[in-house]
């Protein structure tokens, strides 16, 4: 029997974070496949992690001046560098794709699946929100960038075969928005590094980028209305310093963390607070699996993974004072911390693995049945 070519693409390679989490595995399971990429700007620690030591295949992007610090800027190239890939070839075509992956150019008999964590944000549903902090002229050319990238995103779609999306969430998106269905097979978390914990101690945590869609300011400023109770931040970005000039003496922000570090913490917190709306949300699943619970924004791919008064506990508003009414609830409660823990296994990465092949397996049994 024929052994199938694969290619596995993946928007753009400059950090190790959530998507790229997906990727390694995608890797894991498929070592002999190629790599592909808009940019790749990792460093070596960060290859060996991601790519498994890979070297990608990058577009022209990558070569174009100041592209390592900014290759953001060359938004209204991507769908030309995306396009300008080549795949001849191969077999299988795996897309890890949040942004323009999904539009590579594939033949008839190519299949390409399409990984999605979610459709383009900043052209869909966070359109006014990105453009609204704009001003002019940059605002209306941001604004004729992006309805250039929708239309060209719309007219990509009978590129894609089969979609999997990461969430419940965005499956409900892609379905909105291209007006397909997707397979649900959630993102793989290495939940063994993340032991169960059970004694707890009287503080929370908040852990993540601090940028201001992850609501961290929020979050501080709820708990510097509540002196008695103790929160720890942990996270860099560009709101650091103004979270530690505003945060009292209950608060300790630690700013950025090892995981050895962040998971001691995990373990030992009382609750873990999320407030993001998040596609998925990979890191209040890694608080699970010490046995935390998880006070979060009771919309997006949260409502995968916590369930309300077993393993956490919902609020529905971004506001201080939803979060505050969450805090009071939650004392209120008592949670089994082996309960929380053996959920959270339900996400593993031998899960994801066992998932992805299978589905991946019968893609591959109908392009073998073609030959």
């Amino acid at each position: 029997m024929k052994k199938l070519k694969i290619a596995i693409v993946h928007d753009w390679l400059v950090t190790n974070a959530g998507a790229e989490k997906v990727l390694r595995a995608m890797i894991d399971l498929y070592p002999h496949a190629d790599i592909f990429s808009l940019v790749d700007f990792l460093d070596n620690q960060e290859r060996k992690e991601v790519l498994n030591g890979k070297i990608s295949t990058t577009s022209f992007i990558q070569n174009l001046p100041l592209a390592k610090t900014h290759f953001r800027n060359y938004l209204p190239l991507f769908p030309k560098a995306i396009e300008s890939l080549d795949f001849a070839g191969y077999d299988v075509i795996i897309s890890s794709s949040w942004a323009v992956a999904k539009g590579i150019k594939k033949s008839k008999y190519q299949r390409h699946i399409c990984y999605s964590h979610t459709p383009i944000r900043y052209a869909w549903d966070l359109y006014a929100e990105y453009t609204s902090r704009l001003k002019q002229p940059k605002k209306f050319l941001v604004q004729q960038t992006l309805k250039y990238i929708k239309r060209w995103d719309i007219s990509t779609l009978d590129r894609v075969d089969y979609f999997i999306a990461n969430s419940t969430f965005v499956a409900k998106r892609i379905e909105t928005t291209y007006q397909r269905e997707a397979k649900v097979i959630h993102p793989p978390i290495d939940v063994n590094n993340f032991r169960l914990f059970t004694n707890k101690e009287e503080f929370y945590l908040c852990a993540s980028r601090l940028v201001p869609y992850k609501k961290t300011k929020l979050i501080v400023e709820v708990f510097n209305t509540m002196p008695d109770r103790k929160l720890v931040v942990i996270g860099k970005g560009e709101e650091y310093q103004e979270i530690k000039a505003i945060a009292k003496e209950n608060i300790e922000v630690l700013g950025y963390q090892t995981d050895e570090v962040l998971i001691t913490y995990m373990q030992r917190a009382k609750g873990f607070i999320y407030m993001a709306l998040e596609d998925f949300g990979i890191i209040p699943v890694e608080a699970m699996a010490c046995g935390t619970p998880v006070i979060g924004y009771g919309v997006g791919g949260l409502r995968d993974t916590v369930i309300d008064k077993e393993t956490g506990l919902f609020f529905e508003e971004q506001t201080i004072d939803s979060l505050s009414d969450a805090i009071e609830r939650f004392e209120a409660l008592e949670f089994n911390s082996q309960k929380i823990s053996d959920h959270a296994n339900r996400f593993s990465l031998e899960r994801f693995y066992r998932e992805f092949e299978e589905f991946t397996f019968k893609v591959n049994i109908t392009i073998l049945q073609k030959i």
